[in-house]
């Protein structure tokens, strides 16, 4: 036992890509033991075939050594013990069975009907362990979707109406450069993992936690009521700037960009005072928020033509001057090398297993501090099938010989 929030709990890893992955990171970091599950004859993990990797010699496109990692499984991969099996073979059903049988938790990722092929499905497993939480995240739901069932991030931003809300007005879809649609589900799924654990707990029962990656993104699209945006007139694409709040958006500077938010008539009349028209601050068009969004475009345009000609510095400083919340737009680089996210470890340095810091690489932390416990990575990403020996000797009590047996026939 340690001092981290889920320290004791065992988590049975059957997830790929990204959304199951990153779910069981999070797990990871806050303390479980994630053994993930892995099979040997399609590579393991699709993340462990993502380009670019890491190596002896730094970053490359393509493997130059046999040890070379994807980055992706570096950073997807920490804190996990990995073992192969292939459960596609029957004999893995008794292997299955003693991993889950004294699991708290069980985290999958396959397209709806796949489990019930396996033979592993929720049903399968509460025979084996009626406590055991087990945790599906989908594009659509367990109950499937459109077409196969299968999802990928783009699909789902392009379902979920969140394309429609970025970019101008007269602009065609945008996709999000972060994956949102396959980030975002694994989100609510640790949350509905730790309440399940919660409650079972209490009712020494486990159960189903179901999250769709549609779902979860069309959920928060539906936190903005843009229906009633569109229904009063006000356009649900604003592009750079946002009307209804002005003065609020992004704008140009004269060597960069700088992210303004000011839609009360405090704010806002710092902004004219910073910009050196305070004589605007009694003007009819400016004075309250209603006034203002009627004149949006014209409190922008002066705005943004005070900004266009000063460094982002400048005009930060000066808004920060008048008590303004303002913010120079940054590269992702620059942004996960931000002192303060670094301090708290809500980014971390990444690093190979085996050859260590051979670039200057960053990867998400858990960005949750606790006051009475610890979170974190402090094990690399493992190699596939690294961690068999402990997990079906030590912890399954399995022999050589059965370890033999069980390679020998395909399946582990």
């Amino acid at each position: 036992m340690t001092d981290q929030p889920l320290a004791g709990r065992t988590v049975i890893d059957l997830t790929t890509a990204l959304a199951g992955p990153y779910a069981t990171l999070l797990l990871a970091g806050l303390g479980a033991t994630v053994i993930k599950v892995e099979n040997p004859f399609t590579g393991g993990d699709s993340s462990r075939n993502n380009a670019p990797y890491l190596g002896r010699d730094g970053l490359s496109l393509t493997r130059r050594g046999e040890d070379d990692m994807s980055v992706s499984m570096l950073v997807r991969g920490r804190n996990k013990l990995s073992v192969t099996l292939n459960l596609k073979n029957p004999r893995a059903k008794a292997v299955f069975a003693d991993l889950v049988r004294d699991a708290d938790v069980l985290v999958e990722n396959y397209s709806p009907g796949v489990t019930h092929r396996l033979g592993i499905d929720y049903p399968a497993v509460r025979g084996l362990n009626p406590r055991l939480v087990y945790t599906s995240i989908s594009g659509f739901g367990a109950q499937g979707g459109p077409g196969s069932g299968k999802a990928m991030d783009s699909i789902i931003q392009a379902l979920s109406g969140v394309m429609m809300t970025a970019g101008e007005p007269d602009e065609g879809p945008v996709r999000f450069g972060l994956p949102v649609g396959d980030m975002l589900a694994p989100l609510f799924a640790v949350i509905g993992t730790v309440s399940a654990l919660m409650q079972a707990e209490h009712t020494g029962e486990g159960q189903h936690v179901d999250v769709s990656m549609l779902g979860a993104l069309t959920s928060l699209v539906a936190c903005e009521p843009f229906d009633a945006f569109e229904a009063v007139g006000l356009p649900q694409r604003t592009g750079s700037m946002v009307p209804r709040l002005a003065p609020f958006g992004i704008l140009p500077a004269a060597d960069g960009h700088v992210a303004l938010c000011a839609p009360t008539d405090a704010f806002a009349h710092g902004v004219l005072r910073a910009i050196g028209r305070a004589d605007l601050v009694e003007d009819g068009r400016f004075h309250s928020r209603d006034q203002r969004v009627r004149h949006a475009d014209e409190l922008h345009d002066l705005i943004r033509e005070w900004c266009s000609s000063r460094p982002v510095a400048e005009v930060v400083d000066a808004f920060a001057a008048h008590g303004v919340p303002a913010a120079p737009v940054r590269e992702p680089r620059e942004a996960v090398r931000d002192p303060l996210v670094r301090q708290r470890e809500e980014v971390v340095p990444l690093a190979h297993p085996r050859h260590g810091a051979v670039a200057d690489l960053s990867a998400t932390g858990i960005p949750i501090r606790f006051s009475g416990a610890r979170a974190g990575f402090d094990r690399p990403a493992p190699a596939l099938g690294e961690h068999n020996d402990q997990v079906y000797r030590e912890r399954l009590g399995y022999s050589a010989e059965q370890l033999a047996e069980l390679a020998a026939d395909a399946v582990i």
